[in-house]
């Protein structure tokens, strides 16, 4: 196959003209992100962008939310939408339909297009399930992070672990696809915590089940705490245990473990997410929001108001701006695609990049295919079991 130098288009044998850029997954966006940033309460590790007790600024915000949609030159058609926030569910029946009937005028959805909503137990009732299958949500990733109180309570979750299986049966009722968030690595939790947190969220039937270890990101009330004293962090080596003691338990669930944190029954993935492991393009809108389009990363400002105010006098509310070189651009491709079970695939990385994969960093992936980290099958490199636990690492290395 021909390759273009720039990853902007593609020959195929079988074609007698190049592929239009608009047909490029990871030039044109078929994919779009909304961000709700509503909340009950901010928990004590969150570093979204997240306005917490400001119900007041709800209309206003979907008036500036609707003017940035429909302020674009062409309607994007998208076959992926992902609400998140924030707690989208935080929103009423009212508000949520507002939101959905400006989703369905300012985007042009395809047929089979999976719609996804964040949600927290204690803001999702069944009623409320109903009223988003009603407005064409198809799938809701529910933040459970944890069933014991101690660990809720470290986290400053606001819901209760008896909140839980209420809202996984209004979903279910309702028709929805289900993933739920877990949390690992909380201080105070232990290896038995853990484990009973996964049988449980087995046991509810989800499609998916992400796990993620918590981080402590510069400013929350979380990483003050730990910088002052106030709690001590779990060693690496408890971290490492509960992360291979998901791989196994999911797995022997029938959970396949299709991206780093991620863990699937057949069929049950989340396609707008490996959008963006393929480091395909995607639109972002609304407070704190990035988006990749044509080569362009851009990311919205992160102040309500001001996101507000620059909607309401007609200007872009984006703060940040980066077009990445055509070797940047491989570089990111290759450290998102090996979060993927099925790591990078060859062909596709020439086809999206311009660049073999070899050449790019032909030594260091020879050097963590020996050691074991890495395994290549001639089409695809893609980290091991034990790749994956240092995953962040590896990744650095390599770039």
């Amino acid at each position: 196959m021909q390759v273009l130098p720039e990853g902007k288009g593609s020959v195929d044998p079988s074609m007698t003209t190049p592929l239009r850029e608009s047909e490029l997954p990871w030039w044109s966006p078929r994919a779009a992100y909304i961000h709700v940033p509503f909340c009950a309460h901010h928990c004590g590790y969150c570093d979204f962008a997240v306005v917490a007790h400001r119900d007041d600024l709800i209309d206003r915000y979907l008036d500036a939310l609707e003017l940035e949609i429909t302020g674009l030159r062409e309607l994007p058609r998208v076959h992926t939408i992902f609400v998140g926030g924030g707690t989208p569910s935080h929103l009423d029946s009212h508000q949520l339909h507002r939101l959905f009937t400006l989703l369905r005028t300012g985007l042009s959805w395809s047929a089979d297009a999976e719609v996804s909503l964040e949600a927290n137990p204690d803001s999702l009732d069944a009623m409320k399930s109903q009223c988003l299958r009603e407005l064409g949500v198809t799938r809701i990733s529910l933040g459970v992070q944890s069933f014991q109180q101690h660990v809720l309570d470290v986290l400053e979750r606001r819901h209760e672990p008896q909140h839980v299986i209420p809202a996984v049966e209004g979903v279910l009722r309702a028709g929805l696809r289900l993933s739920l968030d877990l949390m690992f690595g909380v201080p105070g939790q232990s290896l038995a915590d853990w484990e009973d947190d996964l049988r449980r969220a087995i046991a509810l039937g989800p499609e998916q089940i992400s796990t993620y270890g918590l981080t402590y990101e510069k400013g929350t009330r979380l990483w003050k705490q730990r910088r002052r004293g106030a709690l001590l962090p779990l060693d690496e080596e408890s971290e490492r245990a509960m992360y291979e003691r998901a791989m196994d338990q999911l797995e022997e669930a029938g959970y396949a473990q299709y991206e780093i944190s991620s863990f699937a029954r057949p069929g049950g993935e989340c396609r707008h997410n490996q959008v963006y492991w393929a480091n395909e393009a995607f639109w972002g809108f609304g407070l704190g929001a990035a988006a990749y389009v044509r080569g362009t990363r851009t990311l919205n400002v992160r102040q309500i108001d001001e996101y507000i105010r620059r909607l309401q006098a007609a200007q872009s509310p984006v703060f940040q701006s980066e077009t990445l070189s055509p070797r940047e651009r491989a570089r990111e491709t290759l450290a998102l695609n090996l979060r993927r079970a099925s790591g990078v695939d060859r062909v596709r990385f020439r086809e999206q990049t311009g660049f073999d994969l070899e050449t790019l960093v032909g030594n260091a992936l020879r050097r963590h295919i020996a050691s074991g980290l890495m395994r290549d099958d001639g089409r695809h490199v893609a980290l091991t079991r034990a790749g994956r636990c240092v995953a962040d690492s590896l990744v650095t290395d390599l770039l």
